[in-house]
């Protein structure tokens, strides 16, 4: 520890003895840094973002069923477009299949003109459901109350709005109890949603939620549904994927050899079809913002390279007083280490400055994680070591008389 501390010690007056110099060489490194810890903080948001919408959509420990699944070609696309509706019919079956089966709500999605006397929205977000929808967890109301049993069974005209559509079509006053027409028709404001945020600058508290008979008046009962299935326990959500899958299999008549005519997805299909489609493009990202680390690396190894020169006379001198060849390695290596590492430092806190001004004034999320830090310090950190090898190994293979002859 002592021979460390004295290493870098010596390496730190170095460095402060040309500041200048230092810095230049160390301005490779924190352009890099800043530029991969940037880019790593943007994905990192980026993949925390989608998979909070993905998760709040489905919910963690729930499945979907639909008119298909995930399609990934064209053929899949054509052969999900020949699937039969999902209705009603298909709920119920599912809601008798199991007790692993806790709660089916059916839902349907368009969207239509909302106005007030105040404000007019042109394309807002409807959904019609099922009475299922208030035991949710995602269903949380911020003001008001969802809607009863009884308004959902006969299609009242009320309606739960999404906070950033509360917020537009009413102002300062107090939407509750208040009407907005939909669509043409008017309903009676019950309920506020909690605020959800918004995803890459699109808001996701533009909404408004019906019960399903009185969004059929609007859009028509021929609208396919989407199932929300919420097992008993978390532990079952795959057992009772696989009952609902039977259910649907029998209610439909279909033969052991046909393929199913319905798609049965959870947050994670969508997780993992969102991270086969980026992980490639994430990887080329980074892969060439690190080309920059190997461009710093080598600017490193010139600048030893020319110290080694500078400083051939001291060298021979500790030779002479007794230093080892280690100890000279140890000296050139510490140094560059020395110079490497800070320069990743600066560029860590850089890059998560840049991260944060770039999710400030744009959509693209951006999140700090640990590795990340670790990752920026540690890999300027070899960088150092093996660009610092080189021009170390030349400085402990000095002849001490050669170096003290020099001028």
């Amino acid at each position: 520890m002592q021979q460390f501390l004295e290493a870098a010690g010596i390496a730190l007056s170095a460095i402060w003895s040309n500041k200048l110099r230092s810095f230049l060489t160390m301005l490779g490194n924190i352009v890099a840094v800043t530029s991969i810890i940037a880019v790593v903080s943007l994905i990192q948001g980026l993949n925390a973002s989608v998979s909070g919408a993905i998760t709040s959509r489905i919910g963690a420990d729930s499945f979907a069923v639909g008119r298909s699944g995930p399609t990934r070609s064209e053929e899949e696309q054509l052969r999900a477009a020949s699937n039969p509706r999902v209705t009603l019919d298909d709920a119920e079956a599912i809601r008798k299949a199991s007790e692993r089966i806790r709660l089916v709500m059916a839902a349907a999605q368009g969207s239509g003109e909302a106005k007030t006397r105040q404000e007019t929205l042109e394309s807002l977000q409807i959904q019609g459901v099922t009475k299922e929808y208030a035991l949710l967890p995602t269903t949380t109301i911020s003001a008001g109350r969802v809607m009863t049993a009884g308004e959902f069974d006969t299609g009242r005209n009320v309606v739960v709005l999404g906070w950033q559509a509360a917020d537009r079509l009413f102002g300062a006053v107090d939407p509750l109890e208040k009407f907005v027409t939909i669509a043409g028709v008017r309903f009676r404001v019950v309920g506020v949603h909690e605020k959800k945020g918004a995803i890459f600058g699109q808001s996701q508290d533009e909404f408004a939620v019906m019960p399903l008979p009185a969004f059929q008046r609007l859009f028509g009962n021929r609208q396919s549904l989407r199932l929300t299935v919420i097992p008993s326990d978390p532990a079952f959500v795959r057992q009772a994927m696989d009952d609902a899958t039977v259910a649907l299999r029998v209610s439909r008549r279909l033969r052991p050899a046909e393929p199913d005519n319905f798609g049965v997805v959870t947050s994670d299909t969508f997780l993992e079809l969102y991270n086969q489609v980026t992980a490639g493009i994430f990887a080329i990202l980074i892969g060439v913002v690190s080309l920059s680390l190997v461009v710093g690396g080598i600017v490193i190894m010139n600048i030893m390279l020319m110290v080694v020169s500078e400083r051939t006379r001291e060298i021979g001198l500790r030779k002479s007083l007794g230093a080892r060849r280690r100890d000279i390695l140890w000296q050139i290596l510490t140094e560059s280490i020395t110079l490497s590492t800070f320069g990743g430092m600066v560029g860590t806190g850089l890059g998560f400055s840049v991260a944060f001004a770039i999710s400030q004034f744009t959509p693209l999320p951006a999140a700090v994680e640990p590795w990340s830090v670790v990752l920026g310090i540690s890999v300027t950190g070899i960088v150092g070591l093996f660009f610092g090898l080189y021009p170390a190994m030349r400085a402990a293979a000095l002849d001490p008389i050669e170096a003290l002859r020099k001028e």
